[in-house]
Parts: C-alpha cells; sequence; structure tokens
C-alpha cells in the first residue's frame, strides 16, 4: 500500500515547522528576566556570525560588485521608504471600520521603518539569489532608516519623534559592518573551508531567523500586548497586512522585471524590499511611542513573523527555478551603464 503524500501545492516543510515550533515555544515558555537577555545576546552573536560567515565566503571583487548597483539599491530603497508609506497612507481609509486608531499608528509605523537585514541574506541566498548585492541593499536601508524613520514618523504621525540615533548607528557597525569586515580580512584563511561546507552557512541563516522569531515572540508575551486588542481587531490586521505584504511581493517581483533586472538581482529585490525589521523597529518605537510602543509595535510584530513564514516558502520555491539566460534589457544596462559590473550570483 502506497504512502498518501502531502499535495506539493502544500507550503508544508521542515523549516516552515521549525518556525511555527518556535512560535509555539515563546508563547508557552517566553523567555524572561535572565533568560531573555541570553535570548537576545543569542540573536544578536547569531546574525553578527552570519554577517562574518558572508564576509568570509564572498571575494572582495563580489562584494565590491554589490556595492556598484546603484540601480538595485535605489530601487529597494524606493520600495522601503516610498511605496510602504504610500501604502500605508493609503489604509487610513480602513478606520474606524476595521481598525482602531492605535492599531492603524502601527501600521503606519510598519510601513516607515527600514529594511530586515539577515532574513533578507539568507532567504537570498536560499533562492539562489544575488547575496553581495542583499547585503549592501539589507545595510543602506537600515542605515538610511536611522535617520529616515523618525524624519517620516514625525512628518506623518505627528506628535514628538525621535531623531538620528548614535547609539543605533554603533549598534549597526558592530554587529553589521565589522563582523563582515572581519570575515573578509580572514578570507584567505577561512574562505576555501566555509566554501567547501557550504551546509553550515545554510544552518546558521536558518537558526538565526529562529533565534530572532524567538526573541521577538518572547518580548511581545512578556510586556502582554496579546490582551490590548479584541479578536475581531486582530484578525483584520492581519487580513489587512496580508494584502500589505502580498502588494509588495507583486511589485518588487514584476516590477523589477519591468525594469530590465536579471532573475538573481529580482530575488535580492524581492526579499530585501518587501520586509520589515523588528530589530531596527522596536528601539524606535520606544522613543516615539513611549508609554504605547507595546501596542504600536504589535502590527510590526505580526507583519515580521508574516513576512517570514511567507518567504521561508517563497525561498524554497524560487530555489527550485531555472537560472534565467541574460535578458536584453540587462544588455541594454551594461551598454548604457558600462561602469557596472554584473553581479554575482549566490551558489
Amino acid at each position: 500500500m502506497r504512502r498518501p503524500h502531502l499535495p506539493a501545492w502544500l507550503p508544508l516543510d521542515p523549516y516552515i515547522l521549525a518556525l511555527l515550533g518556535t512560535v509555539g515555544l515563546a508563547g508557552l515558555l517566553p523567555a524572561r528576566g535572565p533568560a531573555a537577555t541570553i535570548a537576545d545576546g543569542a540573536s544578536t552573536a547569531a546574525v553578527a556570525l552570519l554577517f562574518f560567515l558572508y564576509g568570509a565566503r564572498l571575494s572582495t571583487r563580489e562584494a565590491l560588485d554589490g556595492l556598484r548597483h546603484w540601480r538595485l539599491h535605489l530601487t529597494v530603497l524606493a520600495c522601503t521608504f516610498v511605496l510602504f508609506p504610500l501604502l500605508g497612507l493609503a489604509a487610513r481609509g480602513l478606520l474606524p471600520s476595521l481598525l482602531t486608531q492605535p492599531l492603524y499608528s502601527g501600521l503606519l509605523f510598519l510601513c516607515l521603518v527600514p529594511s530586515t537585514i539577515q532574513s533578507s541574506i539568507a532567504f537570498t541566498s536560499i533562492a539562489r539569489g544575488n547575496v553581495p548585492a542583499a547585503i549592501c541593499a539589507g545595510s543602506f536601508s537600515s542605515l538610511a532608516g536611522i535617520l529616515l524613520t523618525p524624519l517620516l514618523a514625525a512628518g506623518l504621525l505627528g506628535g514628538d519623534a525621535g531623531g538620528f540615533s548614535l547609539d543605533s548607528l554603533l549598534k549597526i557597525v558592530l554587529q553589521l559592518l565589522l563582523p563582515f569586515l572581519l570575515g573578509q580580512a580572514l578570507r584567505r584563511w577561512v574562505g576555501g573551508f566555509l566554501v567547501r561546507h557550504k551546509k553550515v552557512l545554510g544552518y546558521v541563516d536558518r537558526g538565526s531567523i529562529l533565534l530572532v522569531v524567538y526573541a521577538a515572540f518572547s518580548a511581545g508575551m512578556a510586556a502582554g500586548i496579546w490582551h490590548q486588542v479584541s479578536l475581531p481587531r486582530l484578525g483584520a490586521l492581519l487580513l489587512v497586512e496580508a494584502v500589505l505584504l502580498a502588494v509588495m511581493l507583486l511589485v518588487t517581483w514584476y516590477g523589477s522585471a519591468r525594469l530590465g533586472f536579471g532573475r538573481a538581482d529580482r530575488v535580492a529585490i524581492q526579499f530585501a524590499g518587501s520586509k520589515k525589521s523588528l530589530a531596527a523597529g522596536l528601539p524606535m518605537a520606544s522613543v516615539l511611542f513611549g508609554a504605547q510602543a507595546s501596542l504600536a509595535v504589535l502590527p510590526l510584530m505580526l507583519f515580521h513573523q508574516m513576512q517570514l513564514m511567507v518567504c521561508a516558502v517563497l525561498a524554497r520555491r524560487r530555489a527550485q527555478d531555472p537560472a534565467d539566460p541574460e535578458p536584453a534589457a540587462d544588455r541594454v544596462a551594461e551598454v548604457s551603464l558600462p561602469s557596472q559590473q554584473p553581479t554575482g550570483q549566490a551558489r
């Protein structure tokens, strides 16, 4: 007798189950007190290790090629700080039928925060996209968000908004830039070993995301934000965010094709341009919203988990796509931009 198999279209794989299990673990056994400090420290260390490994694996030429891909970076920045805020402003029409004012403020704030870095890179790598460009695009978005997010929040949300944070800049430099540069410096000694053991990077990619998920949900449980909103409102918020994510995934994928980007670049644009950073949003929200920060970040927390689960499925499916031949639009772009070098594709 043949064993029954799940339909191929069902988005179930071991990694999705691991994500759901991590969420369940955070709900049943959230990290509190010293355990929360350990979880946050482990998540920070995992992200730093992720960037060290990518820096050690990528050649200096690949990193510089990713840096020079300015059209891709501008596209990601436009999605993050122009298109997302416009969609957030359009959602004001949902007041008060679907969303309350505090939930809408949180939704609009979600649209203003920078793109996530570590998970965008991880999913780009899984989907065989342009990892060097994803690293640069995510880093540029985070650095720009330190200034743009508080300014946009002050203009669109009103009230007292926080300004430029040197502490946030220092954290980005210490957690992301320095490990990457250290990996580049040590590449000649450890790069070959890491290339021969690609599974190590895969485990770090997935493990870092699981740690971020657990730490984020634990913080939400400790703050008790789940008791401050009714189930109907929560359901409406989830529906609105699902539509928002779907729109951004479609726009980044098909819009980048219209702009003439190749498959590897389109993957990087889709994962970097459609995502929002919980790690960057939480400290900013504490300054912008004060005592109401826990409820204001609820939309961001839900969107963050949704994007991780949806993009995990999408990345696995993108990995099965055949490598496209270089489109004519890319060749035209190279002729018009002779200084731009073709970016490397993640293996």
